[in-house]
């Protein structure tokens, strides 16, 4: 058999990386929460409103950062992108300075700009693999990218843990920061449109082009945007893969924000213990996420059709990650870790959003259409952790937070059967 090349690999390993550093980046103030508030001075309510911080700025920038994506390409935007997050994420080591109502306004401020700059991150991965993979390798691409979600608490918790324990909280955000600008010089000589890559084999280049949209947005005709909002807005398929999004991110961001709490406020770890215990499901996780892109394809190379070999890995892991409701009938440690687990190991098989963006959106519009997807999906980062810091504040216990976060499980799972229609290529008409 003739090789085609392998130069899309090495493309997908960098949004990888990418993608790695910025969920860890979204992580340091979960693991340095229980320690910060307290020097600080900041409430449960207070640390729910600094946490959603992040989703405010997220959810607001997707519609401008997919045109963006769409104007200038992702591979420039991204780079952009990474060179700012890394910067915020570093200097909020500098509020240790501030304390009370100041300290929370310098945080909520910091996280805010984090979540600016870190908006075209999952639209631009999905315009890049978009252009760089053939459909049928596009779940598993997605899936990769993806996971990293998960792998990111698997290396960084434990060395956020060692850290905050060893030097202090401050110092977490200045080692992120200077990974993350490590990240962005490997970026800028690695990544870039296929037509500019200078080691892309034509048989590779044909292979990438088998449904492949083009990977340079100037090569189509633009469409206004109230045209393509019109479509993207109320098309059955689009609206149930939103609402879906929205219920699996919940699990995320309760994962990314309130997790590390309850382990050293309601099990009673130490914050070292806590990120080494923090490993196990994110480790289910990133498998998860891996086998439920490889399943997925697996399936339409078996002859099923996009609709069947997507919907049926994102519904059934989420059936799984019900597991995590599991926790409020268990008292040791290790049942904990089982359930909490399962929850993610289902999580990650079911979290095939992205792959769906990759067969659905419009050629014309993929970057707007991965910012809306990404919007509503990651309005969750706003109301997860203010809902769940306000139940803690009002019952003391996590047992409805983890019944709230089960029941968003159940929900998607809805969304998915019952509201999303065919999968199939959307095509935007003059």
């Amino acid at each position: 058999m003739i090789s085609t090349g392998r130069v899309r690999y090495g493309v997908l390993a960098m949004l990888f990386v990418a993608t790695l550093i910025n969920y860890a980046d979204r992580a340091t103030l979960s693991l340095a929460a229980p320690v910060l508030s307290a020097d600080l001075g900041i409430d449960k309510l207070a640390l729910g409103v600094v946490f959603s911080a992040f989703g405010w700025a997220y959810v607001a920038v997707q519609v401008p950062g997919g045109w963006l994506l769409d104007r200038f390409g992702a591979p420039r935007v991204y780079l952009a992108a990474i060179v700012l997050w890394s910067a915020f994420t570093a200097m909020q080591g500098a509020v240790v300075w501030a304390s009370g109502s100041t300290a929370i306004t310098l945080l909520f401020a910091l996280r805010f700009l984090v979540g600016l700059a870190e908006g075209p991150s999952f639209p631009g991965n999905a315009r890049i693999v978009a252009a760089w993979f053939p459909a049928r390798e596009r779940g598993t691409a997605s899936a990769i990218f993806n996971s990293a979600q998960y792998f990111a608490t698997v290396l960084f918790a434990p060395i956020m843990g060692w850290i905050i324990h060893g030097f202090g909280w401050p110092w977490v955000f200045v080692f992120m920061g200077a990974v993350g600008m490590g990240v962005a010089v490997i970026w800028a000589r690695v990544v870039c449109d296929p037509a500019d890559h200078p080691r892309l084999t034509d048989a590779e280049r044909a292979l990438i082009a088998e449904g492949a949209p083009p990977a340079d947005p100037a090569t189509l005709a633009p469409v206004p945007m109230g045209r393509a909002l019109r479509v993207l807005l109320t098309d059955r398929t689009l609206v149930g893969l939103y609402l879906a999004q929205f219920f699996i991110t919940t699990l995320t961001y309760f994962f990314l924000t309130w997790f590390p709490v309850y382990l050293v406020e309601e099990r009673h770890l130490s914050i070292v213990d806590a990120g080494l215990f923090s490993v196990v499901p994110a480790v289910c996780g990133f498998v998860g996420g891996v086998l439920g892109g490889v399943w997925s394809d697996w399936l339409l190379r078996r002859g099923a059709s996009a609709t069947v070999a997507r919907k049926v890995p994102m519904a059934s892991g989420m059936l799984i990650a019900l597991s995590i409701l599991g926790c409020n009938y268990v008292t040791s440690d290790a049942m904990v870790l089982l359930c909490m687990s399962a929850a993610f190991f289902g999580k990650g098989v079911g979290a095939l959003g992205w792959a769906v963006m990759a067969d659905v959106a419009p050629r014309r519009a993929g970057g707007l259409s991965g910012g809306i997807f990404n919007m509503f999906g990651n309005s969750a980062a706003i109301i997860t952790p203010i809902v769940i810091g306000y139940v803690l504040k009002v019952t003391g216990s996590f047992d409805l937070v983890l019944a709230l976060v089960a029941g968003c499980a159940l929900a998607s799972v809805v969304c998915v059967v019952a509201v999303m229609g065919r999968i199939t290529r959307i095509e935007l008409t003059d």
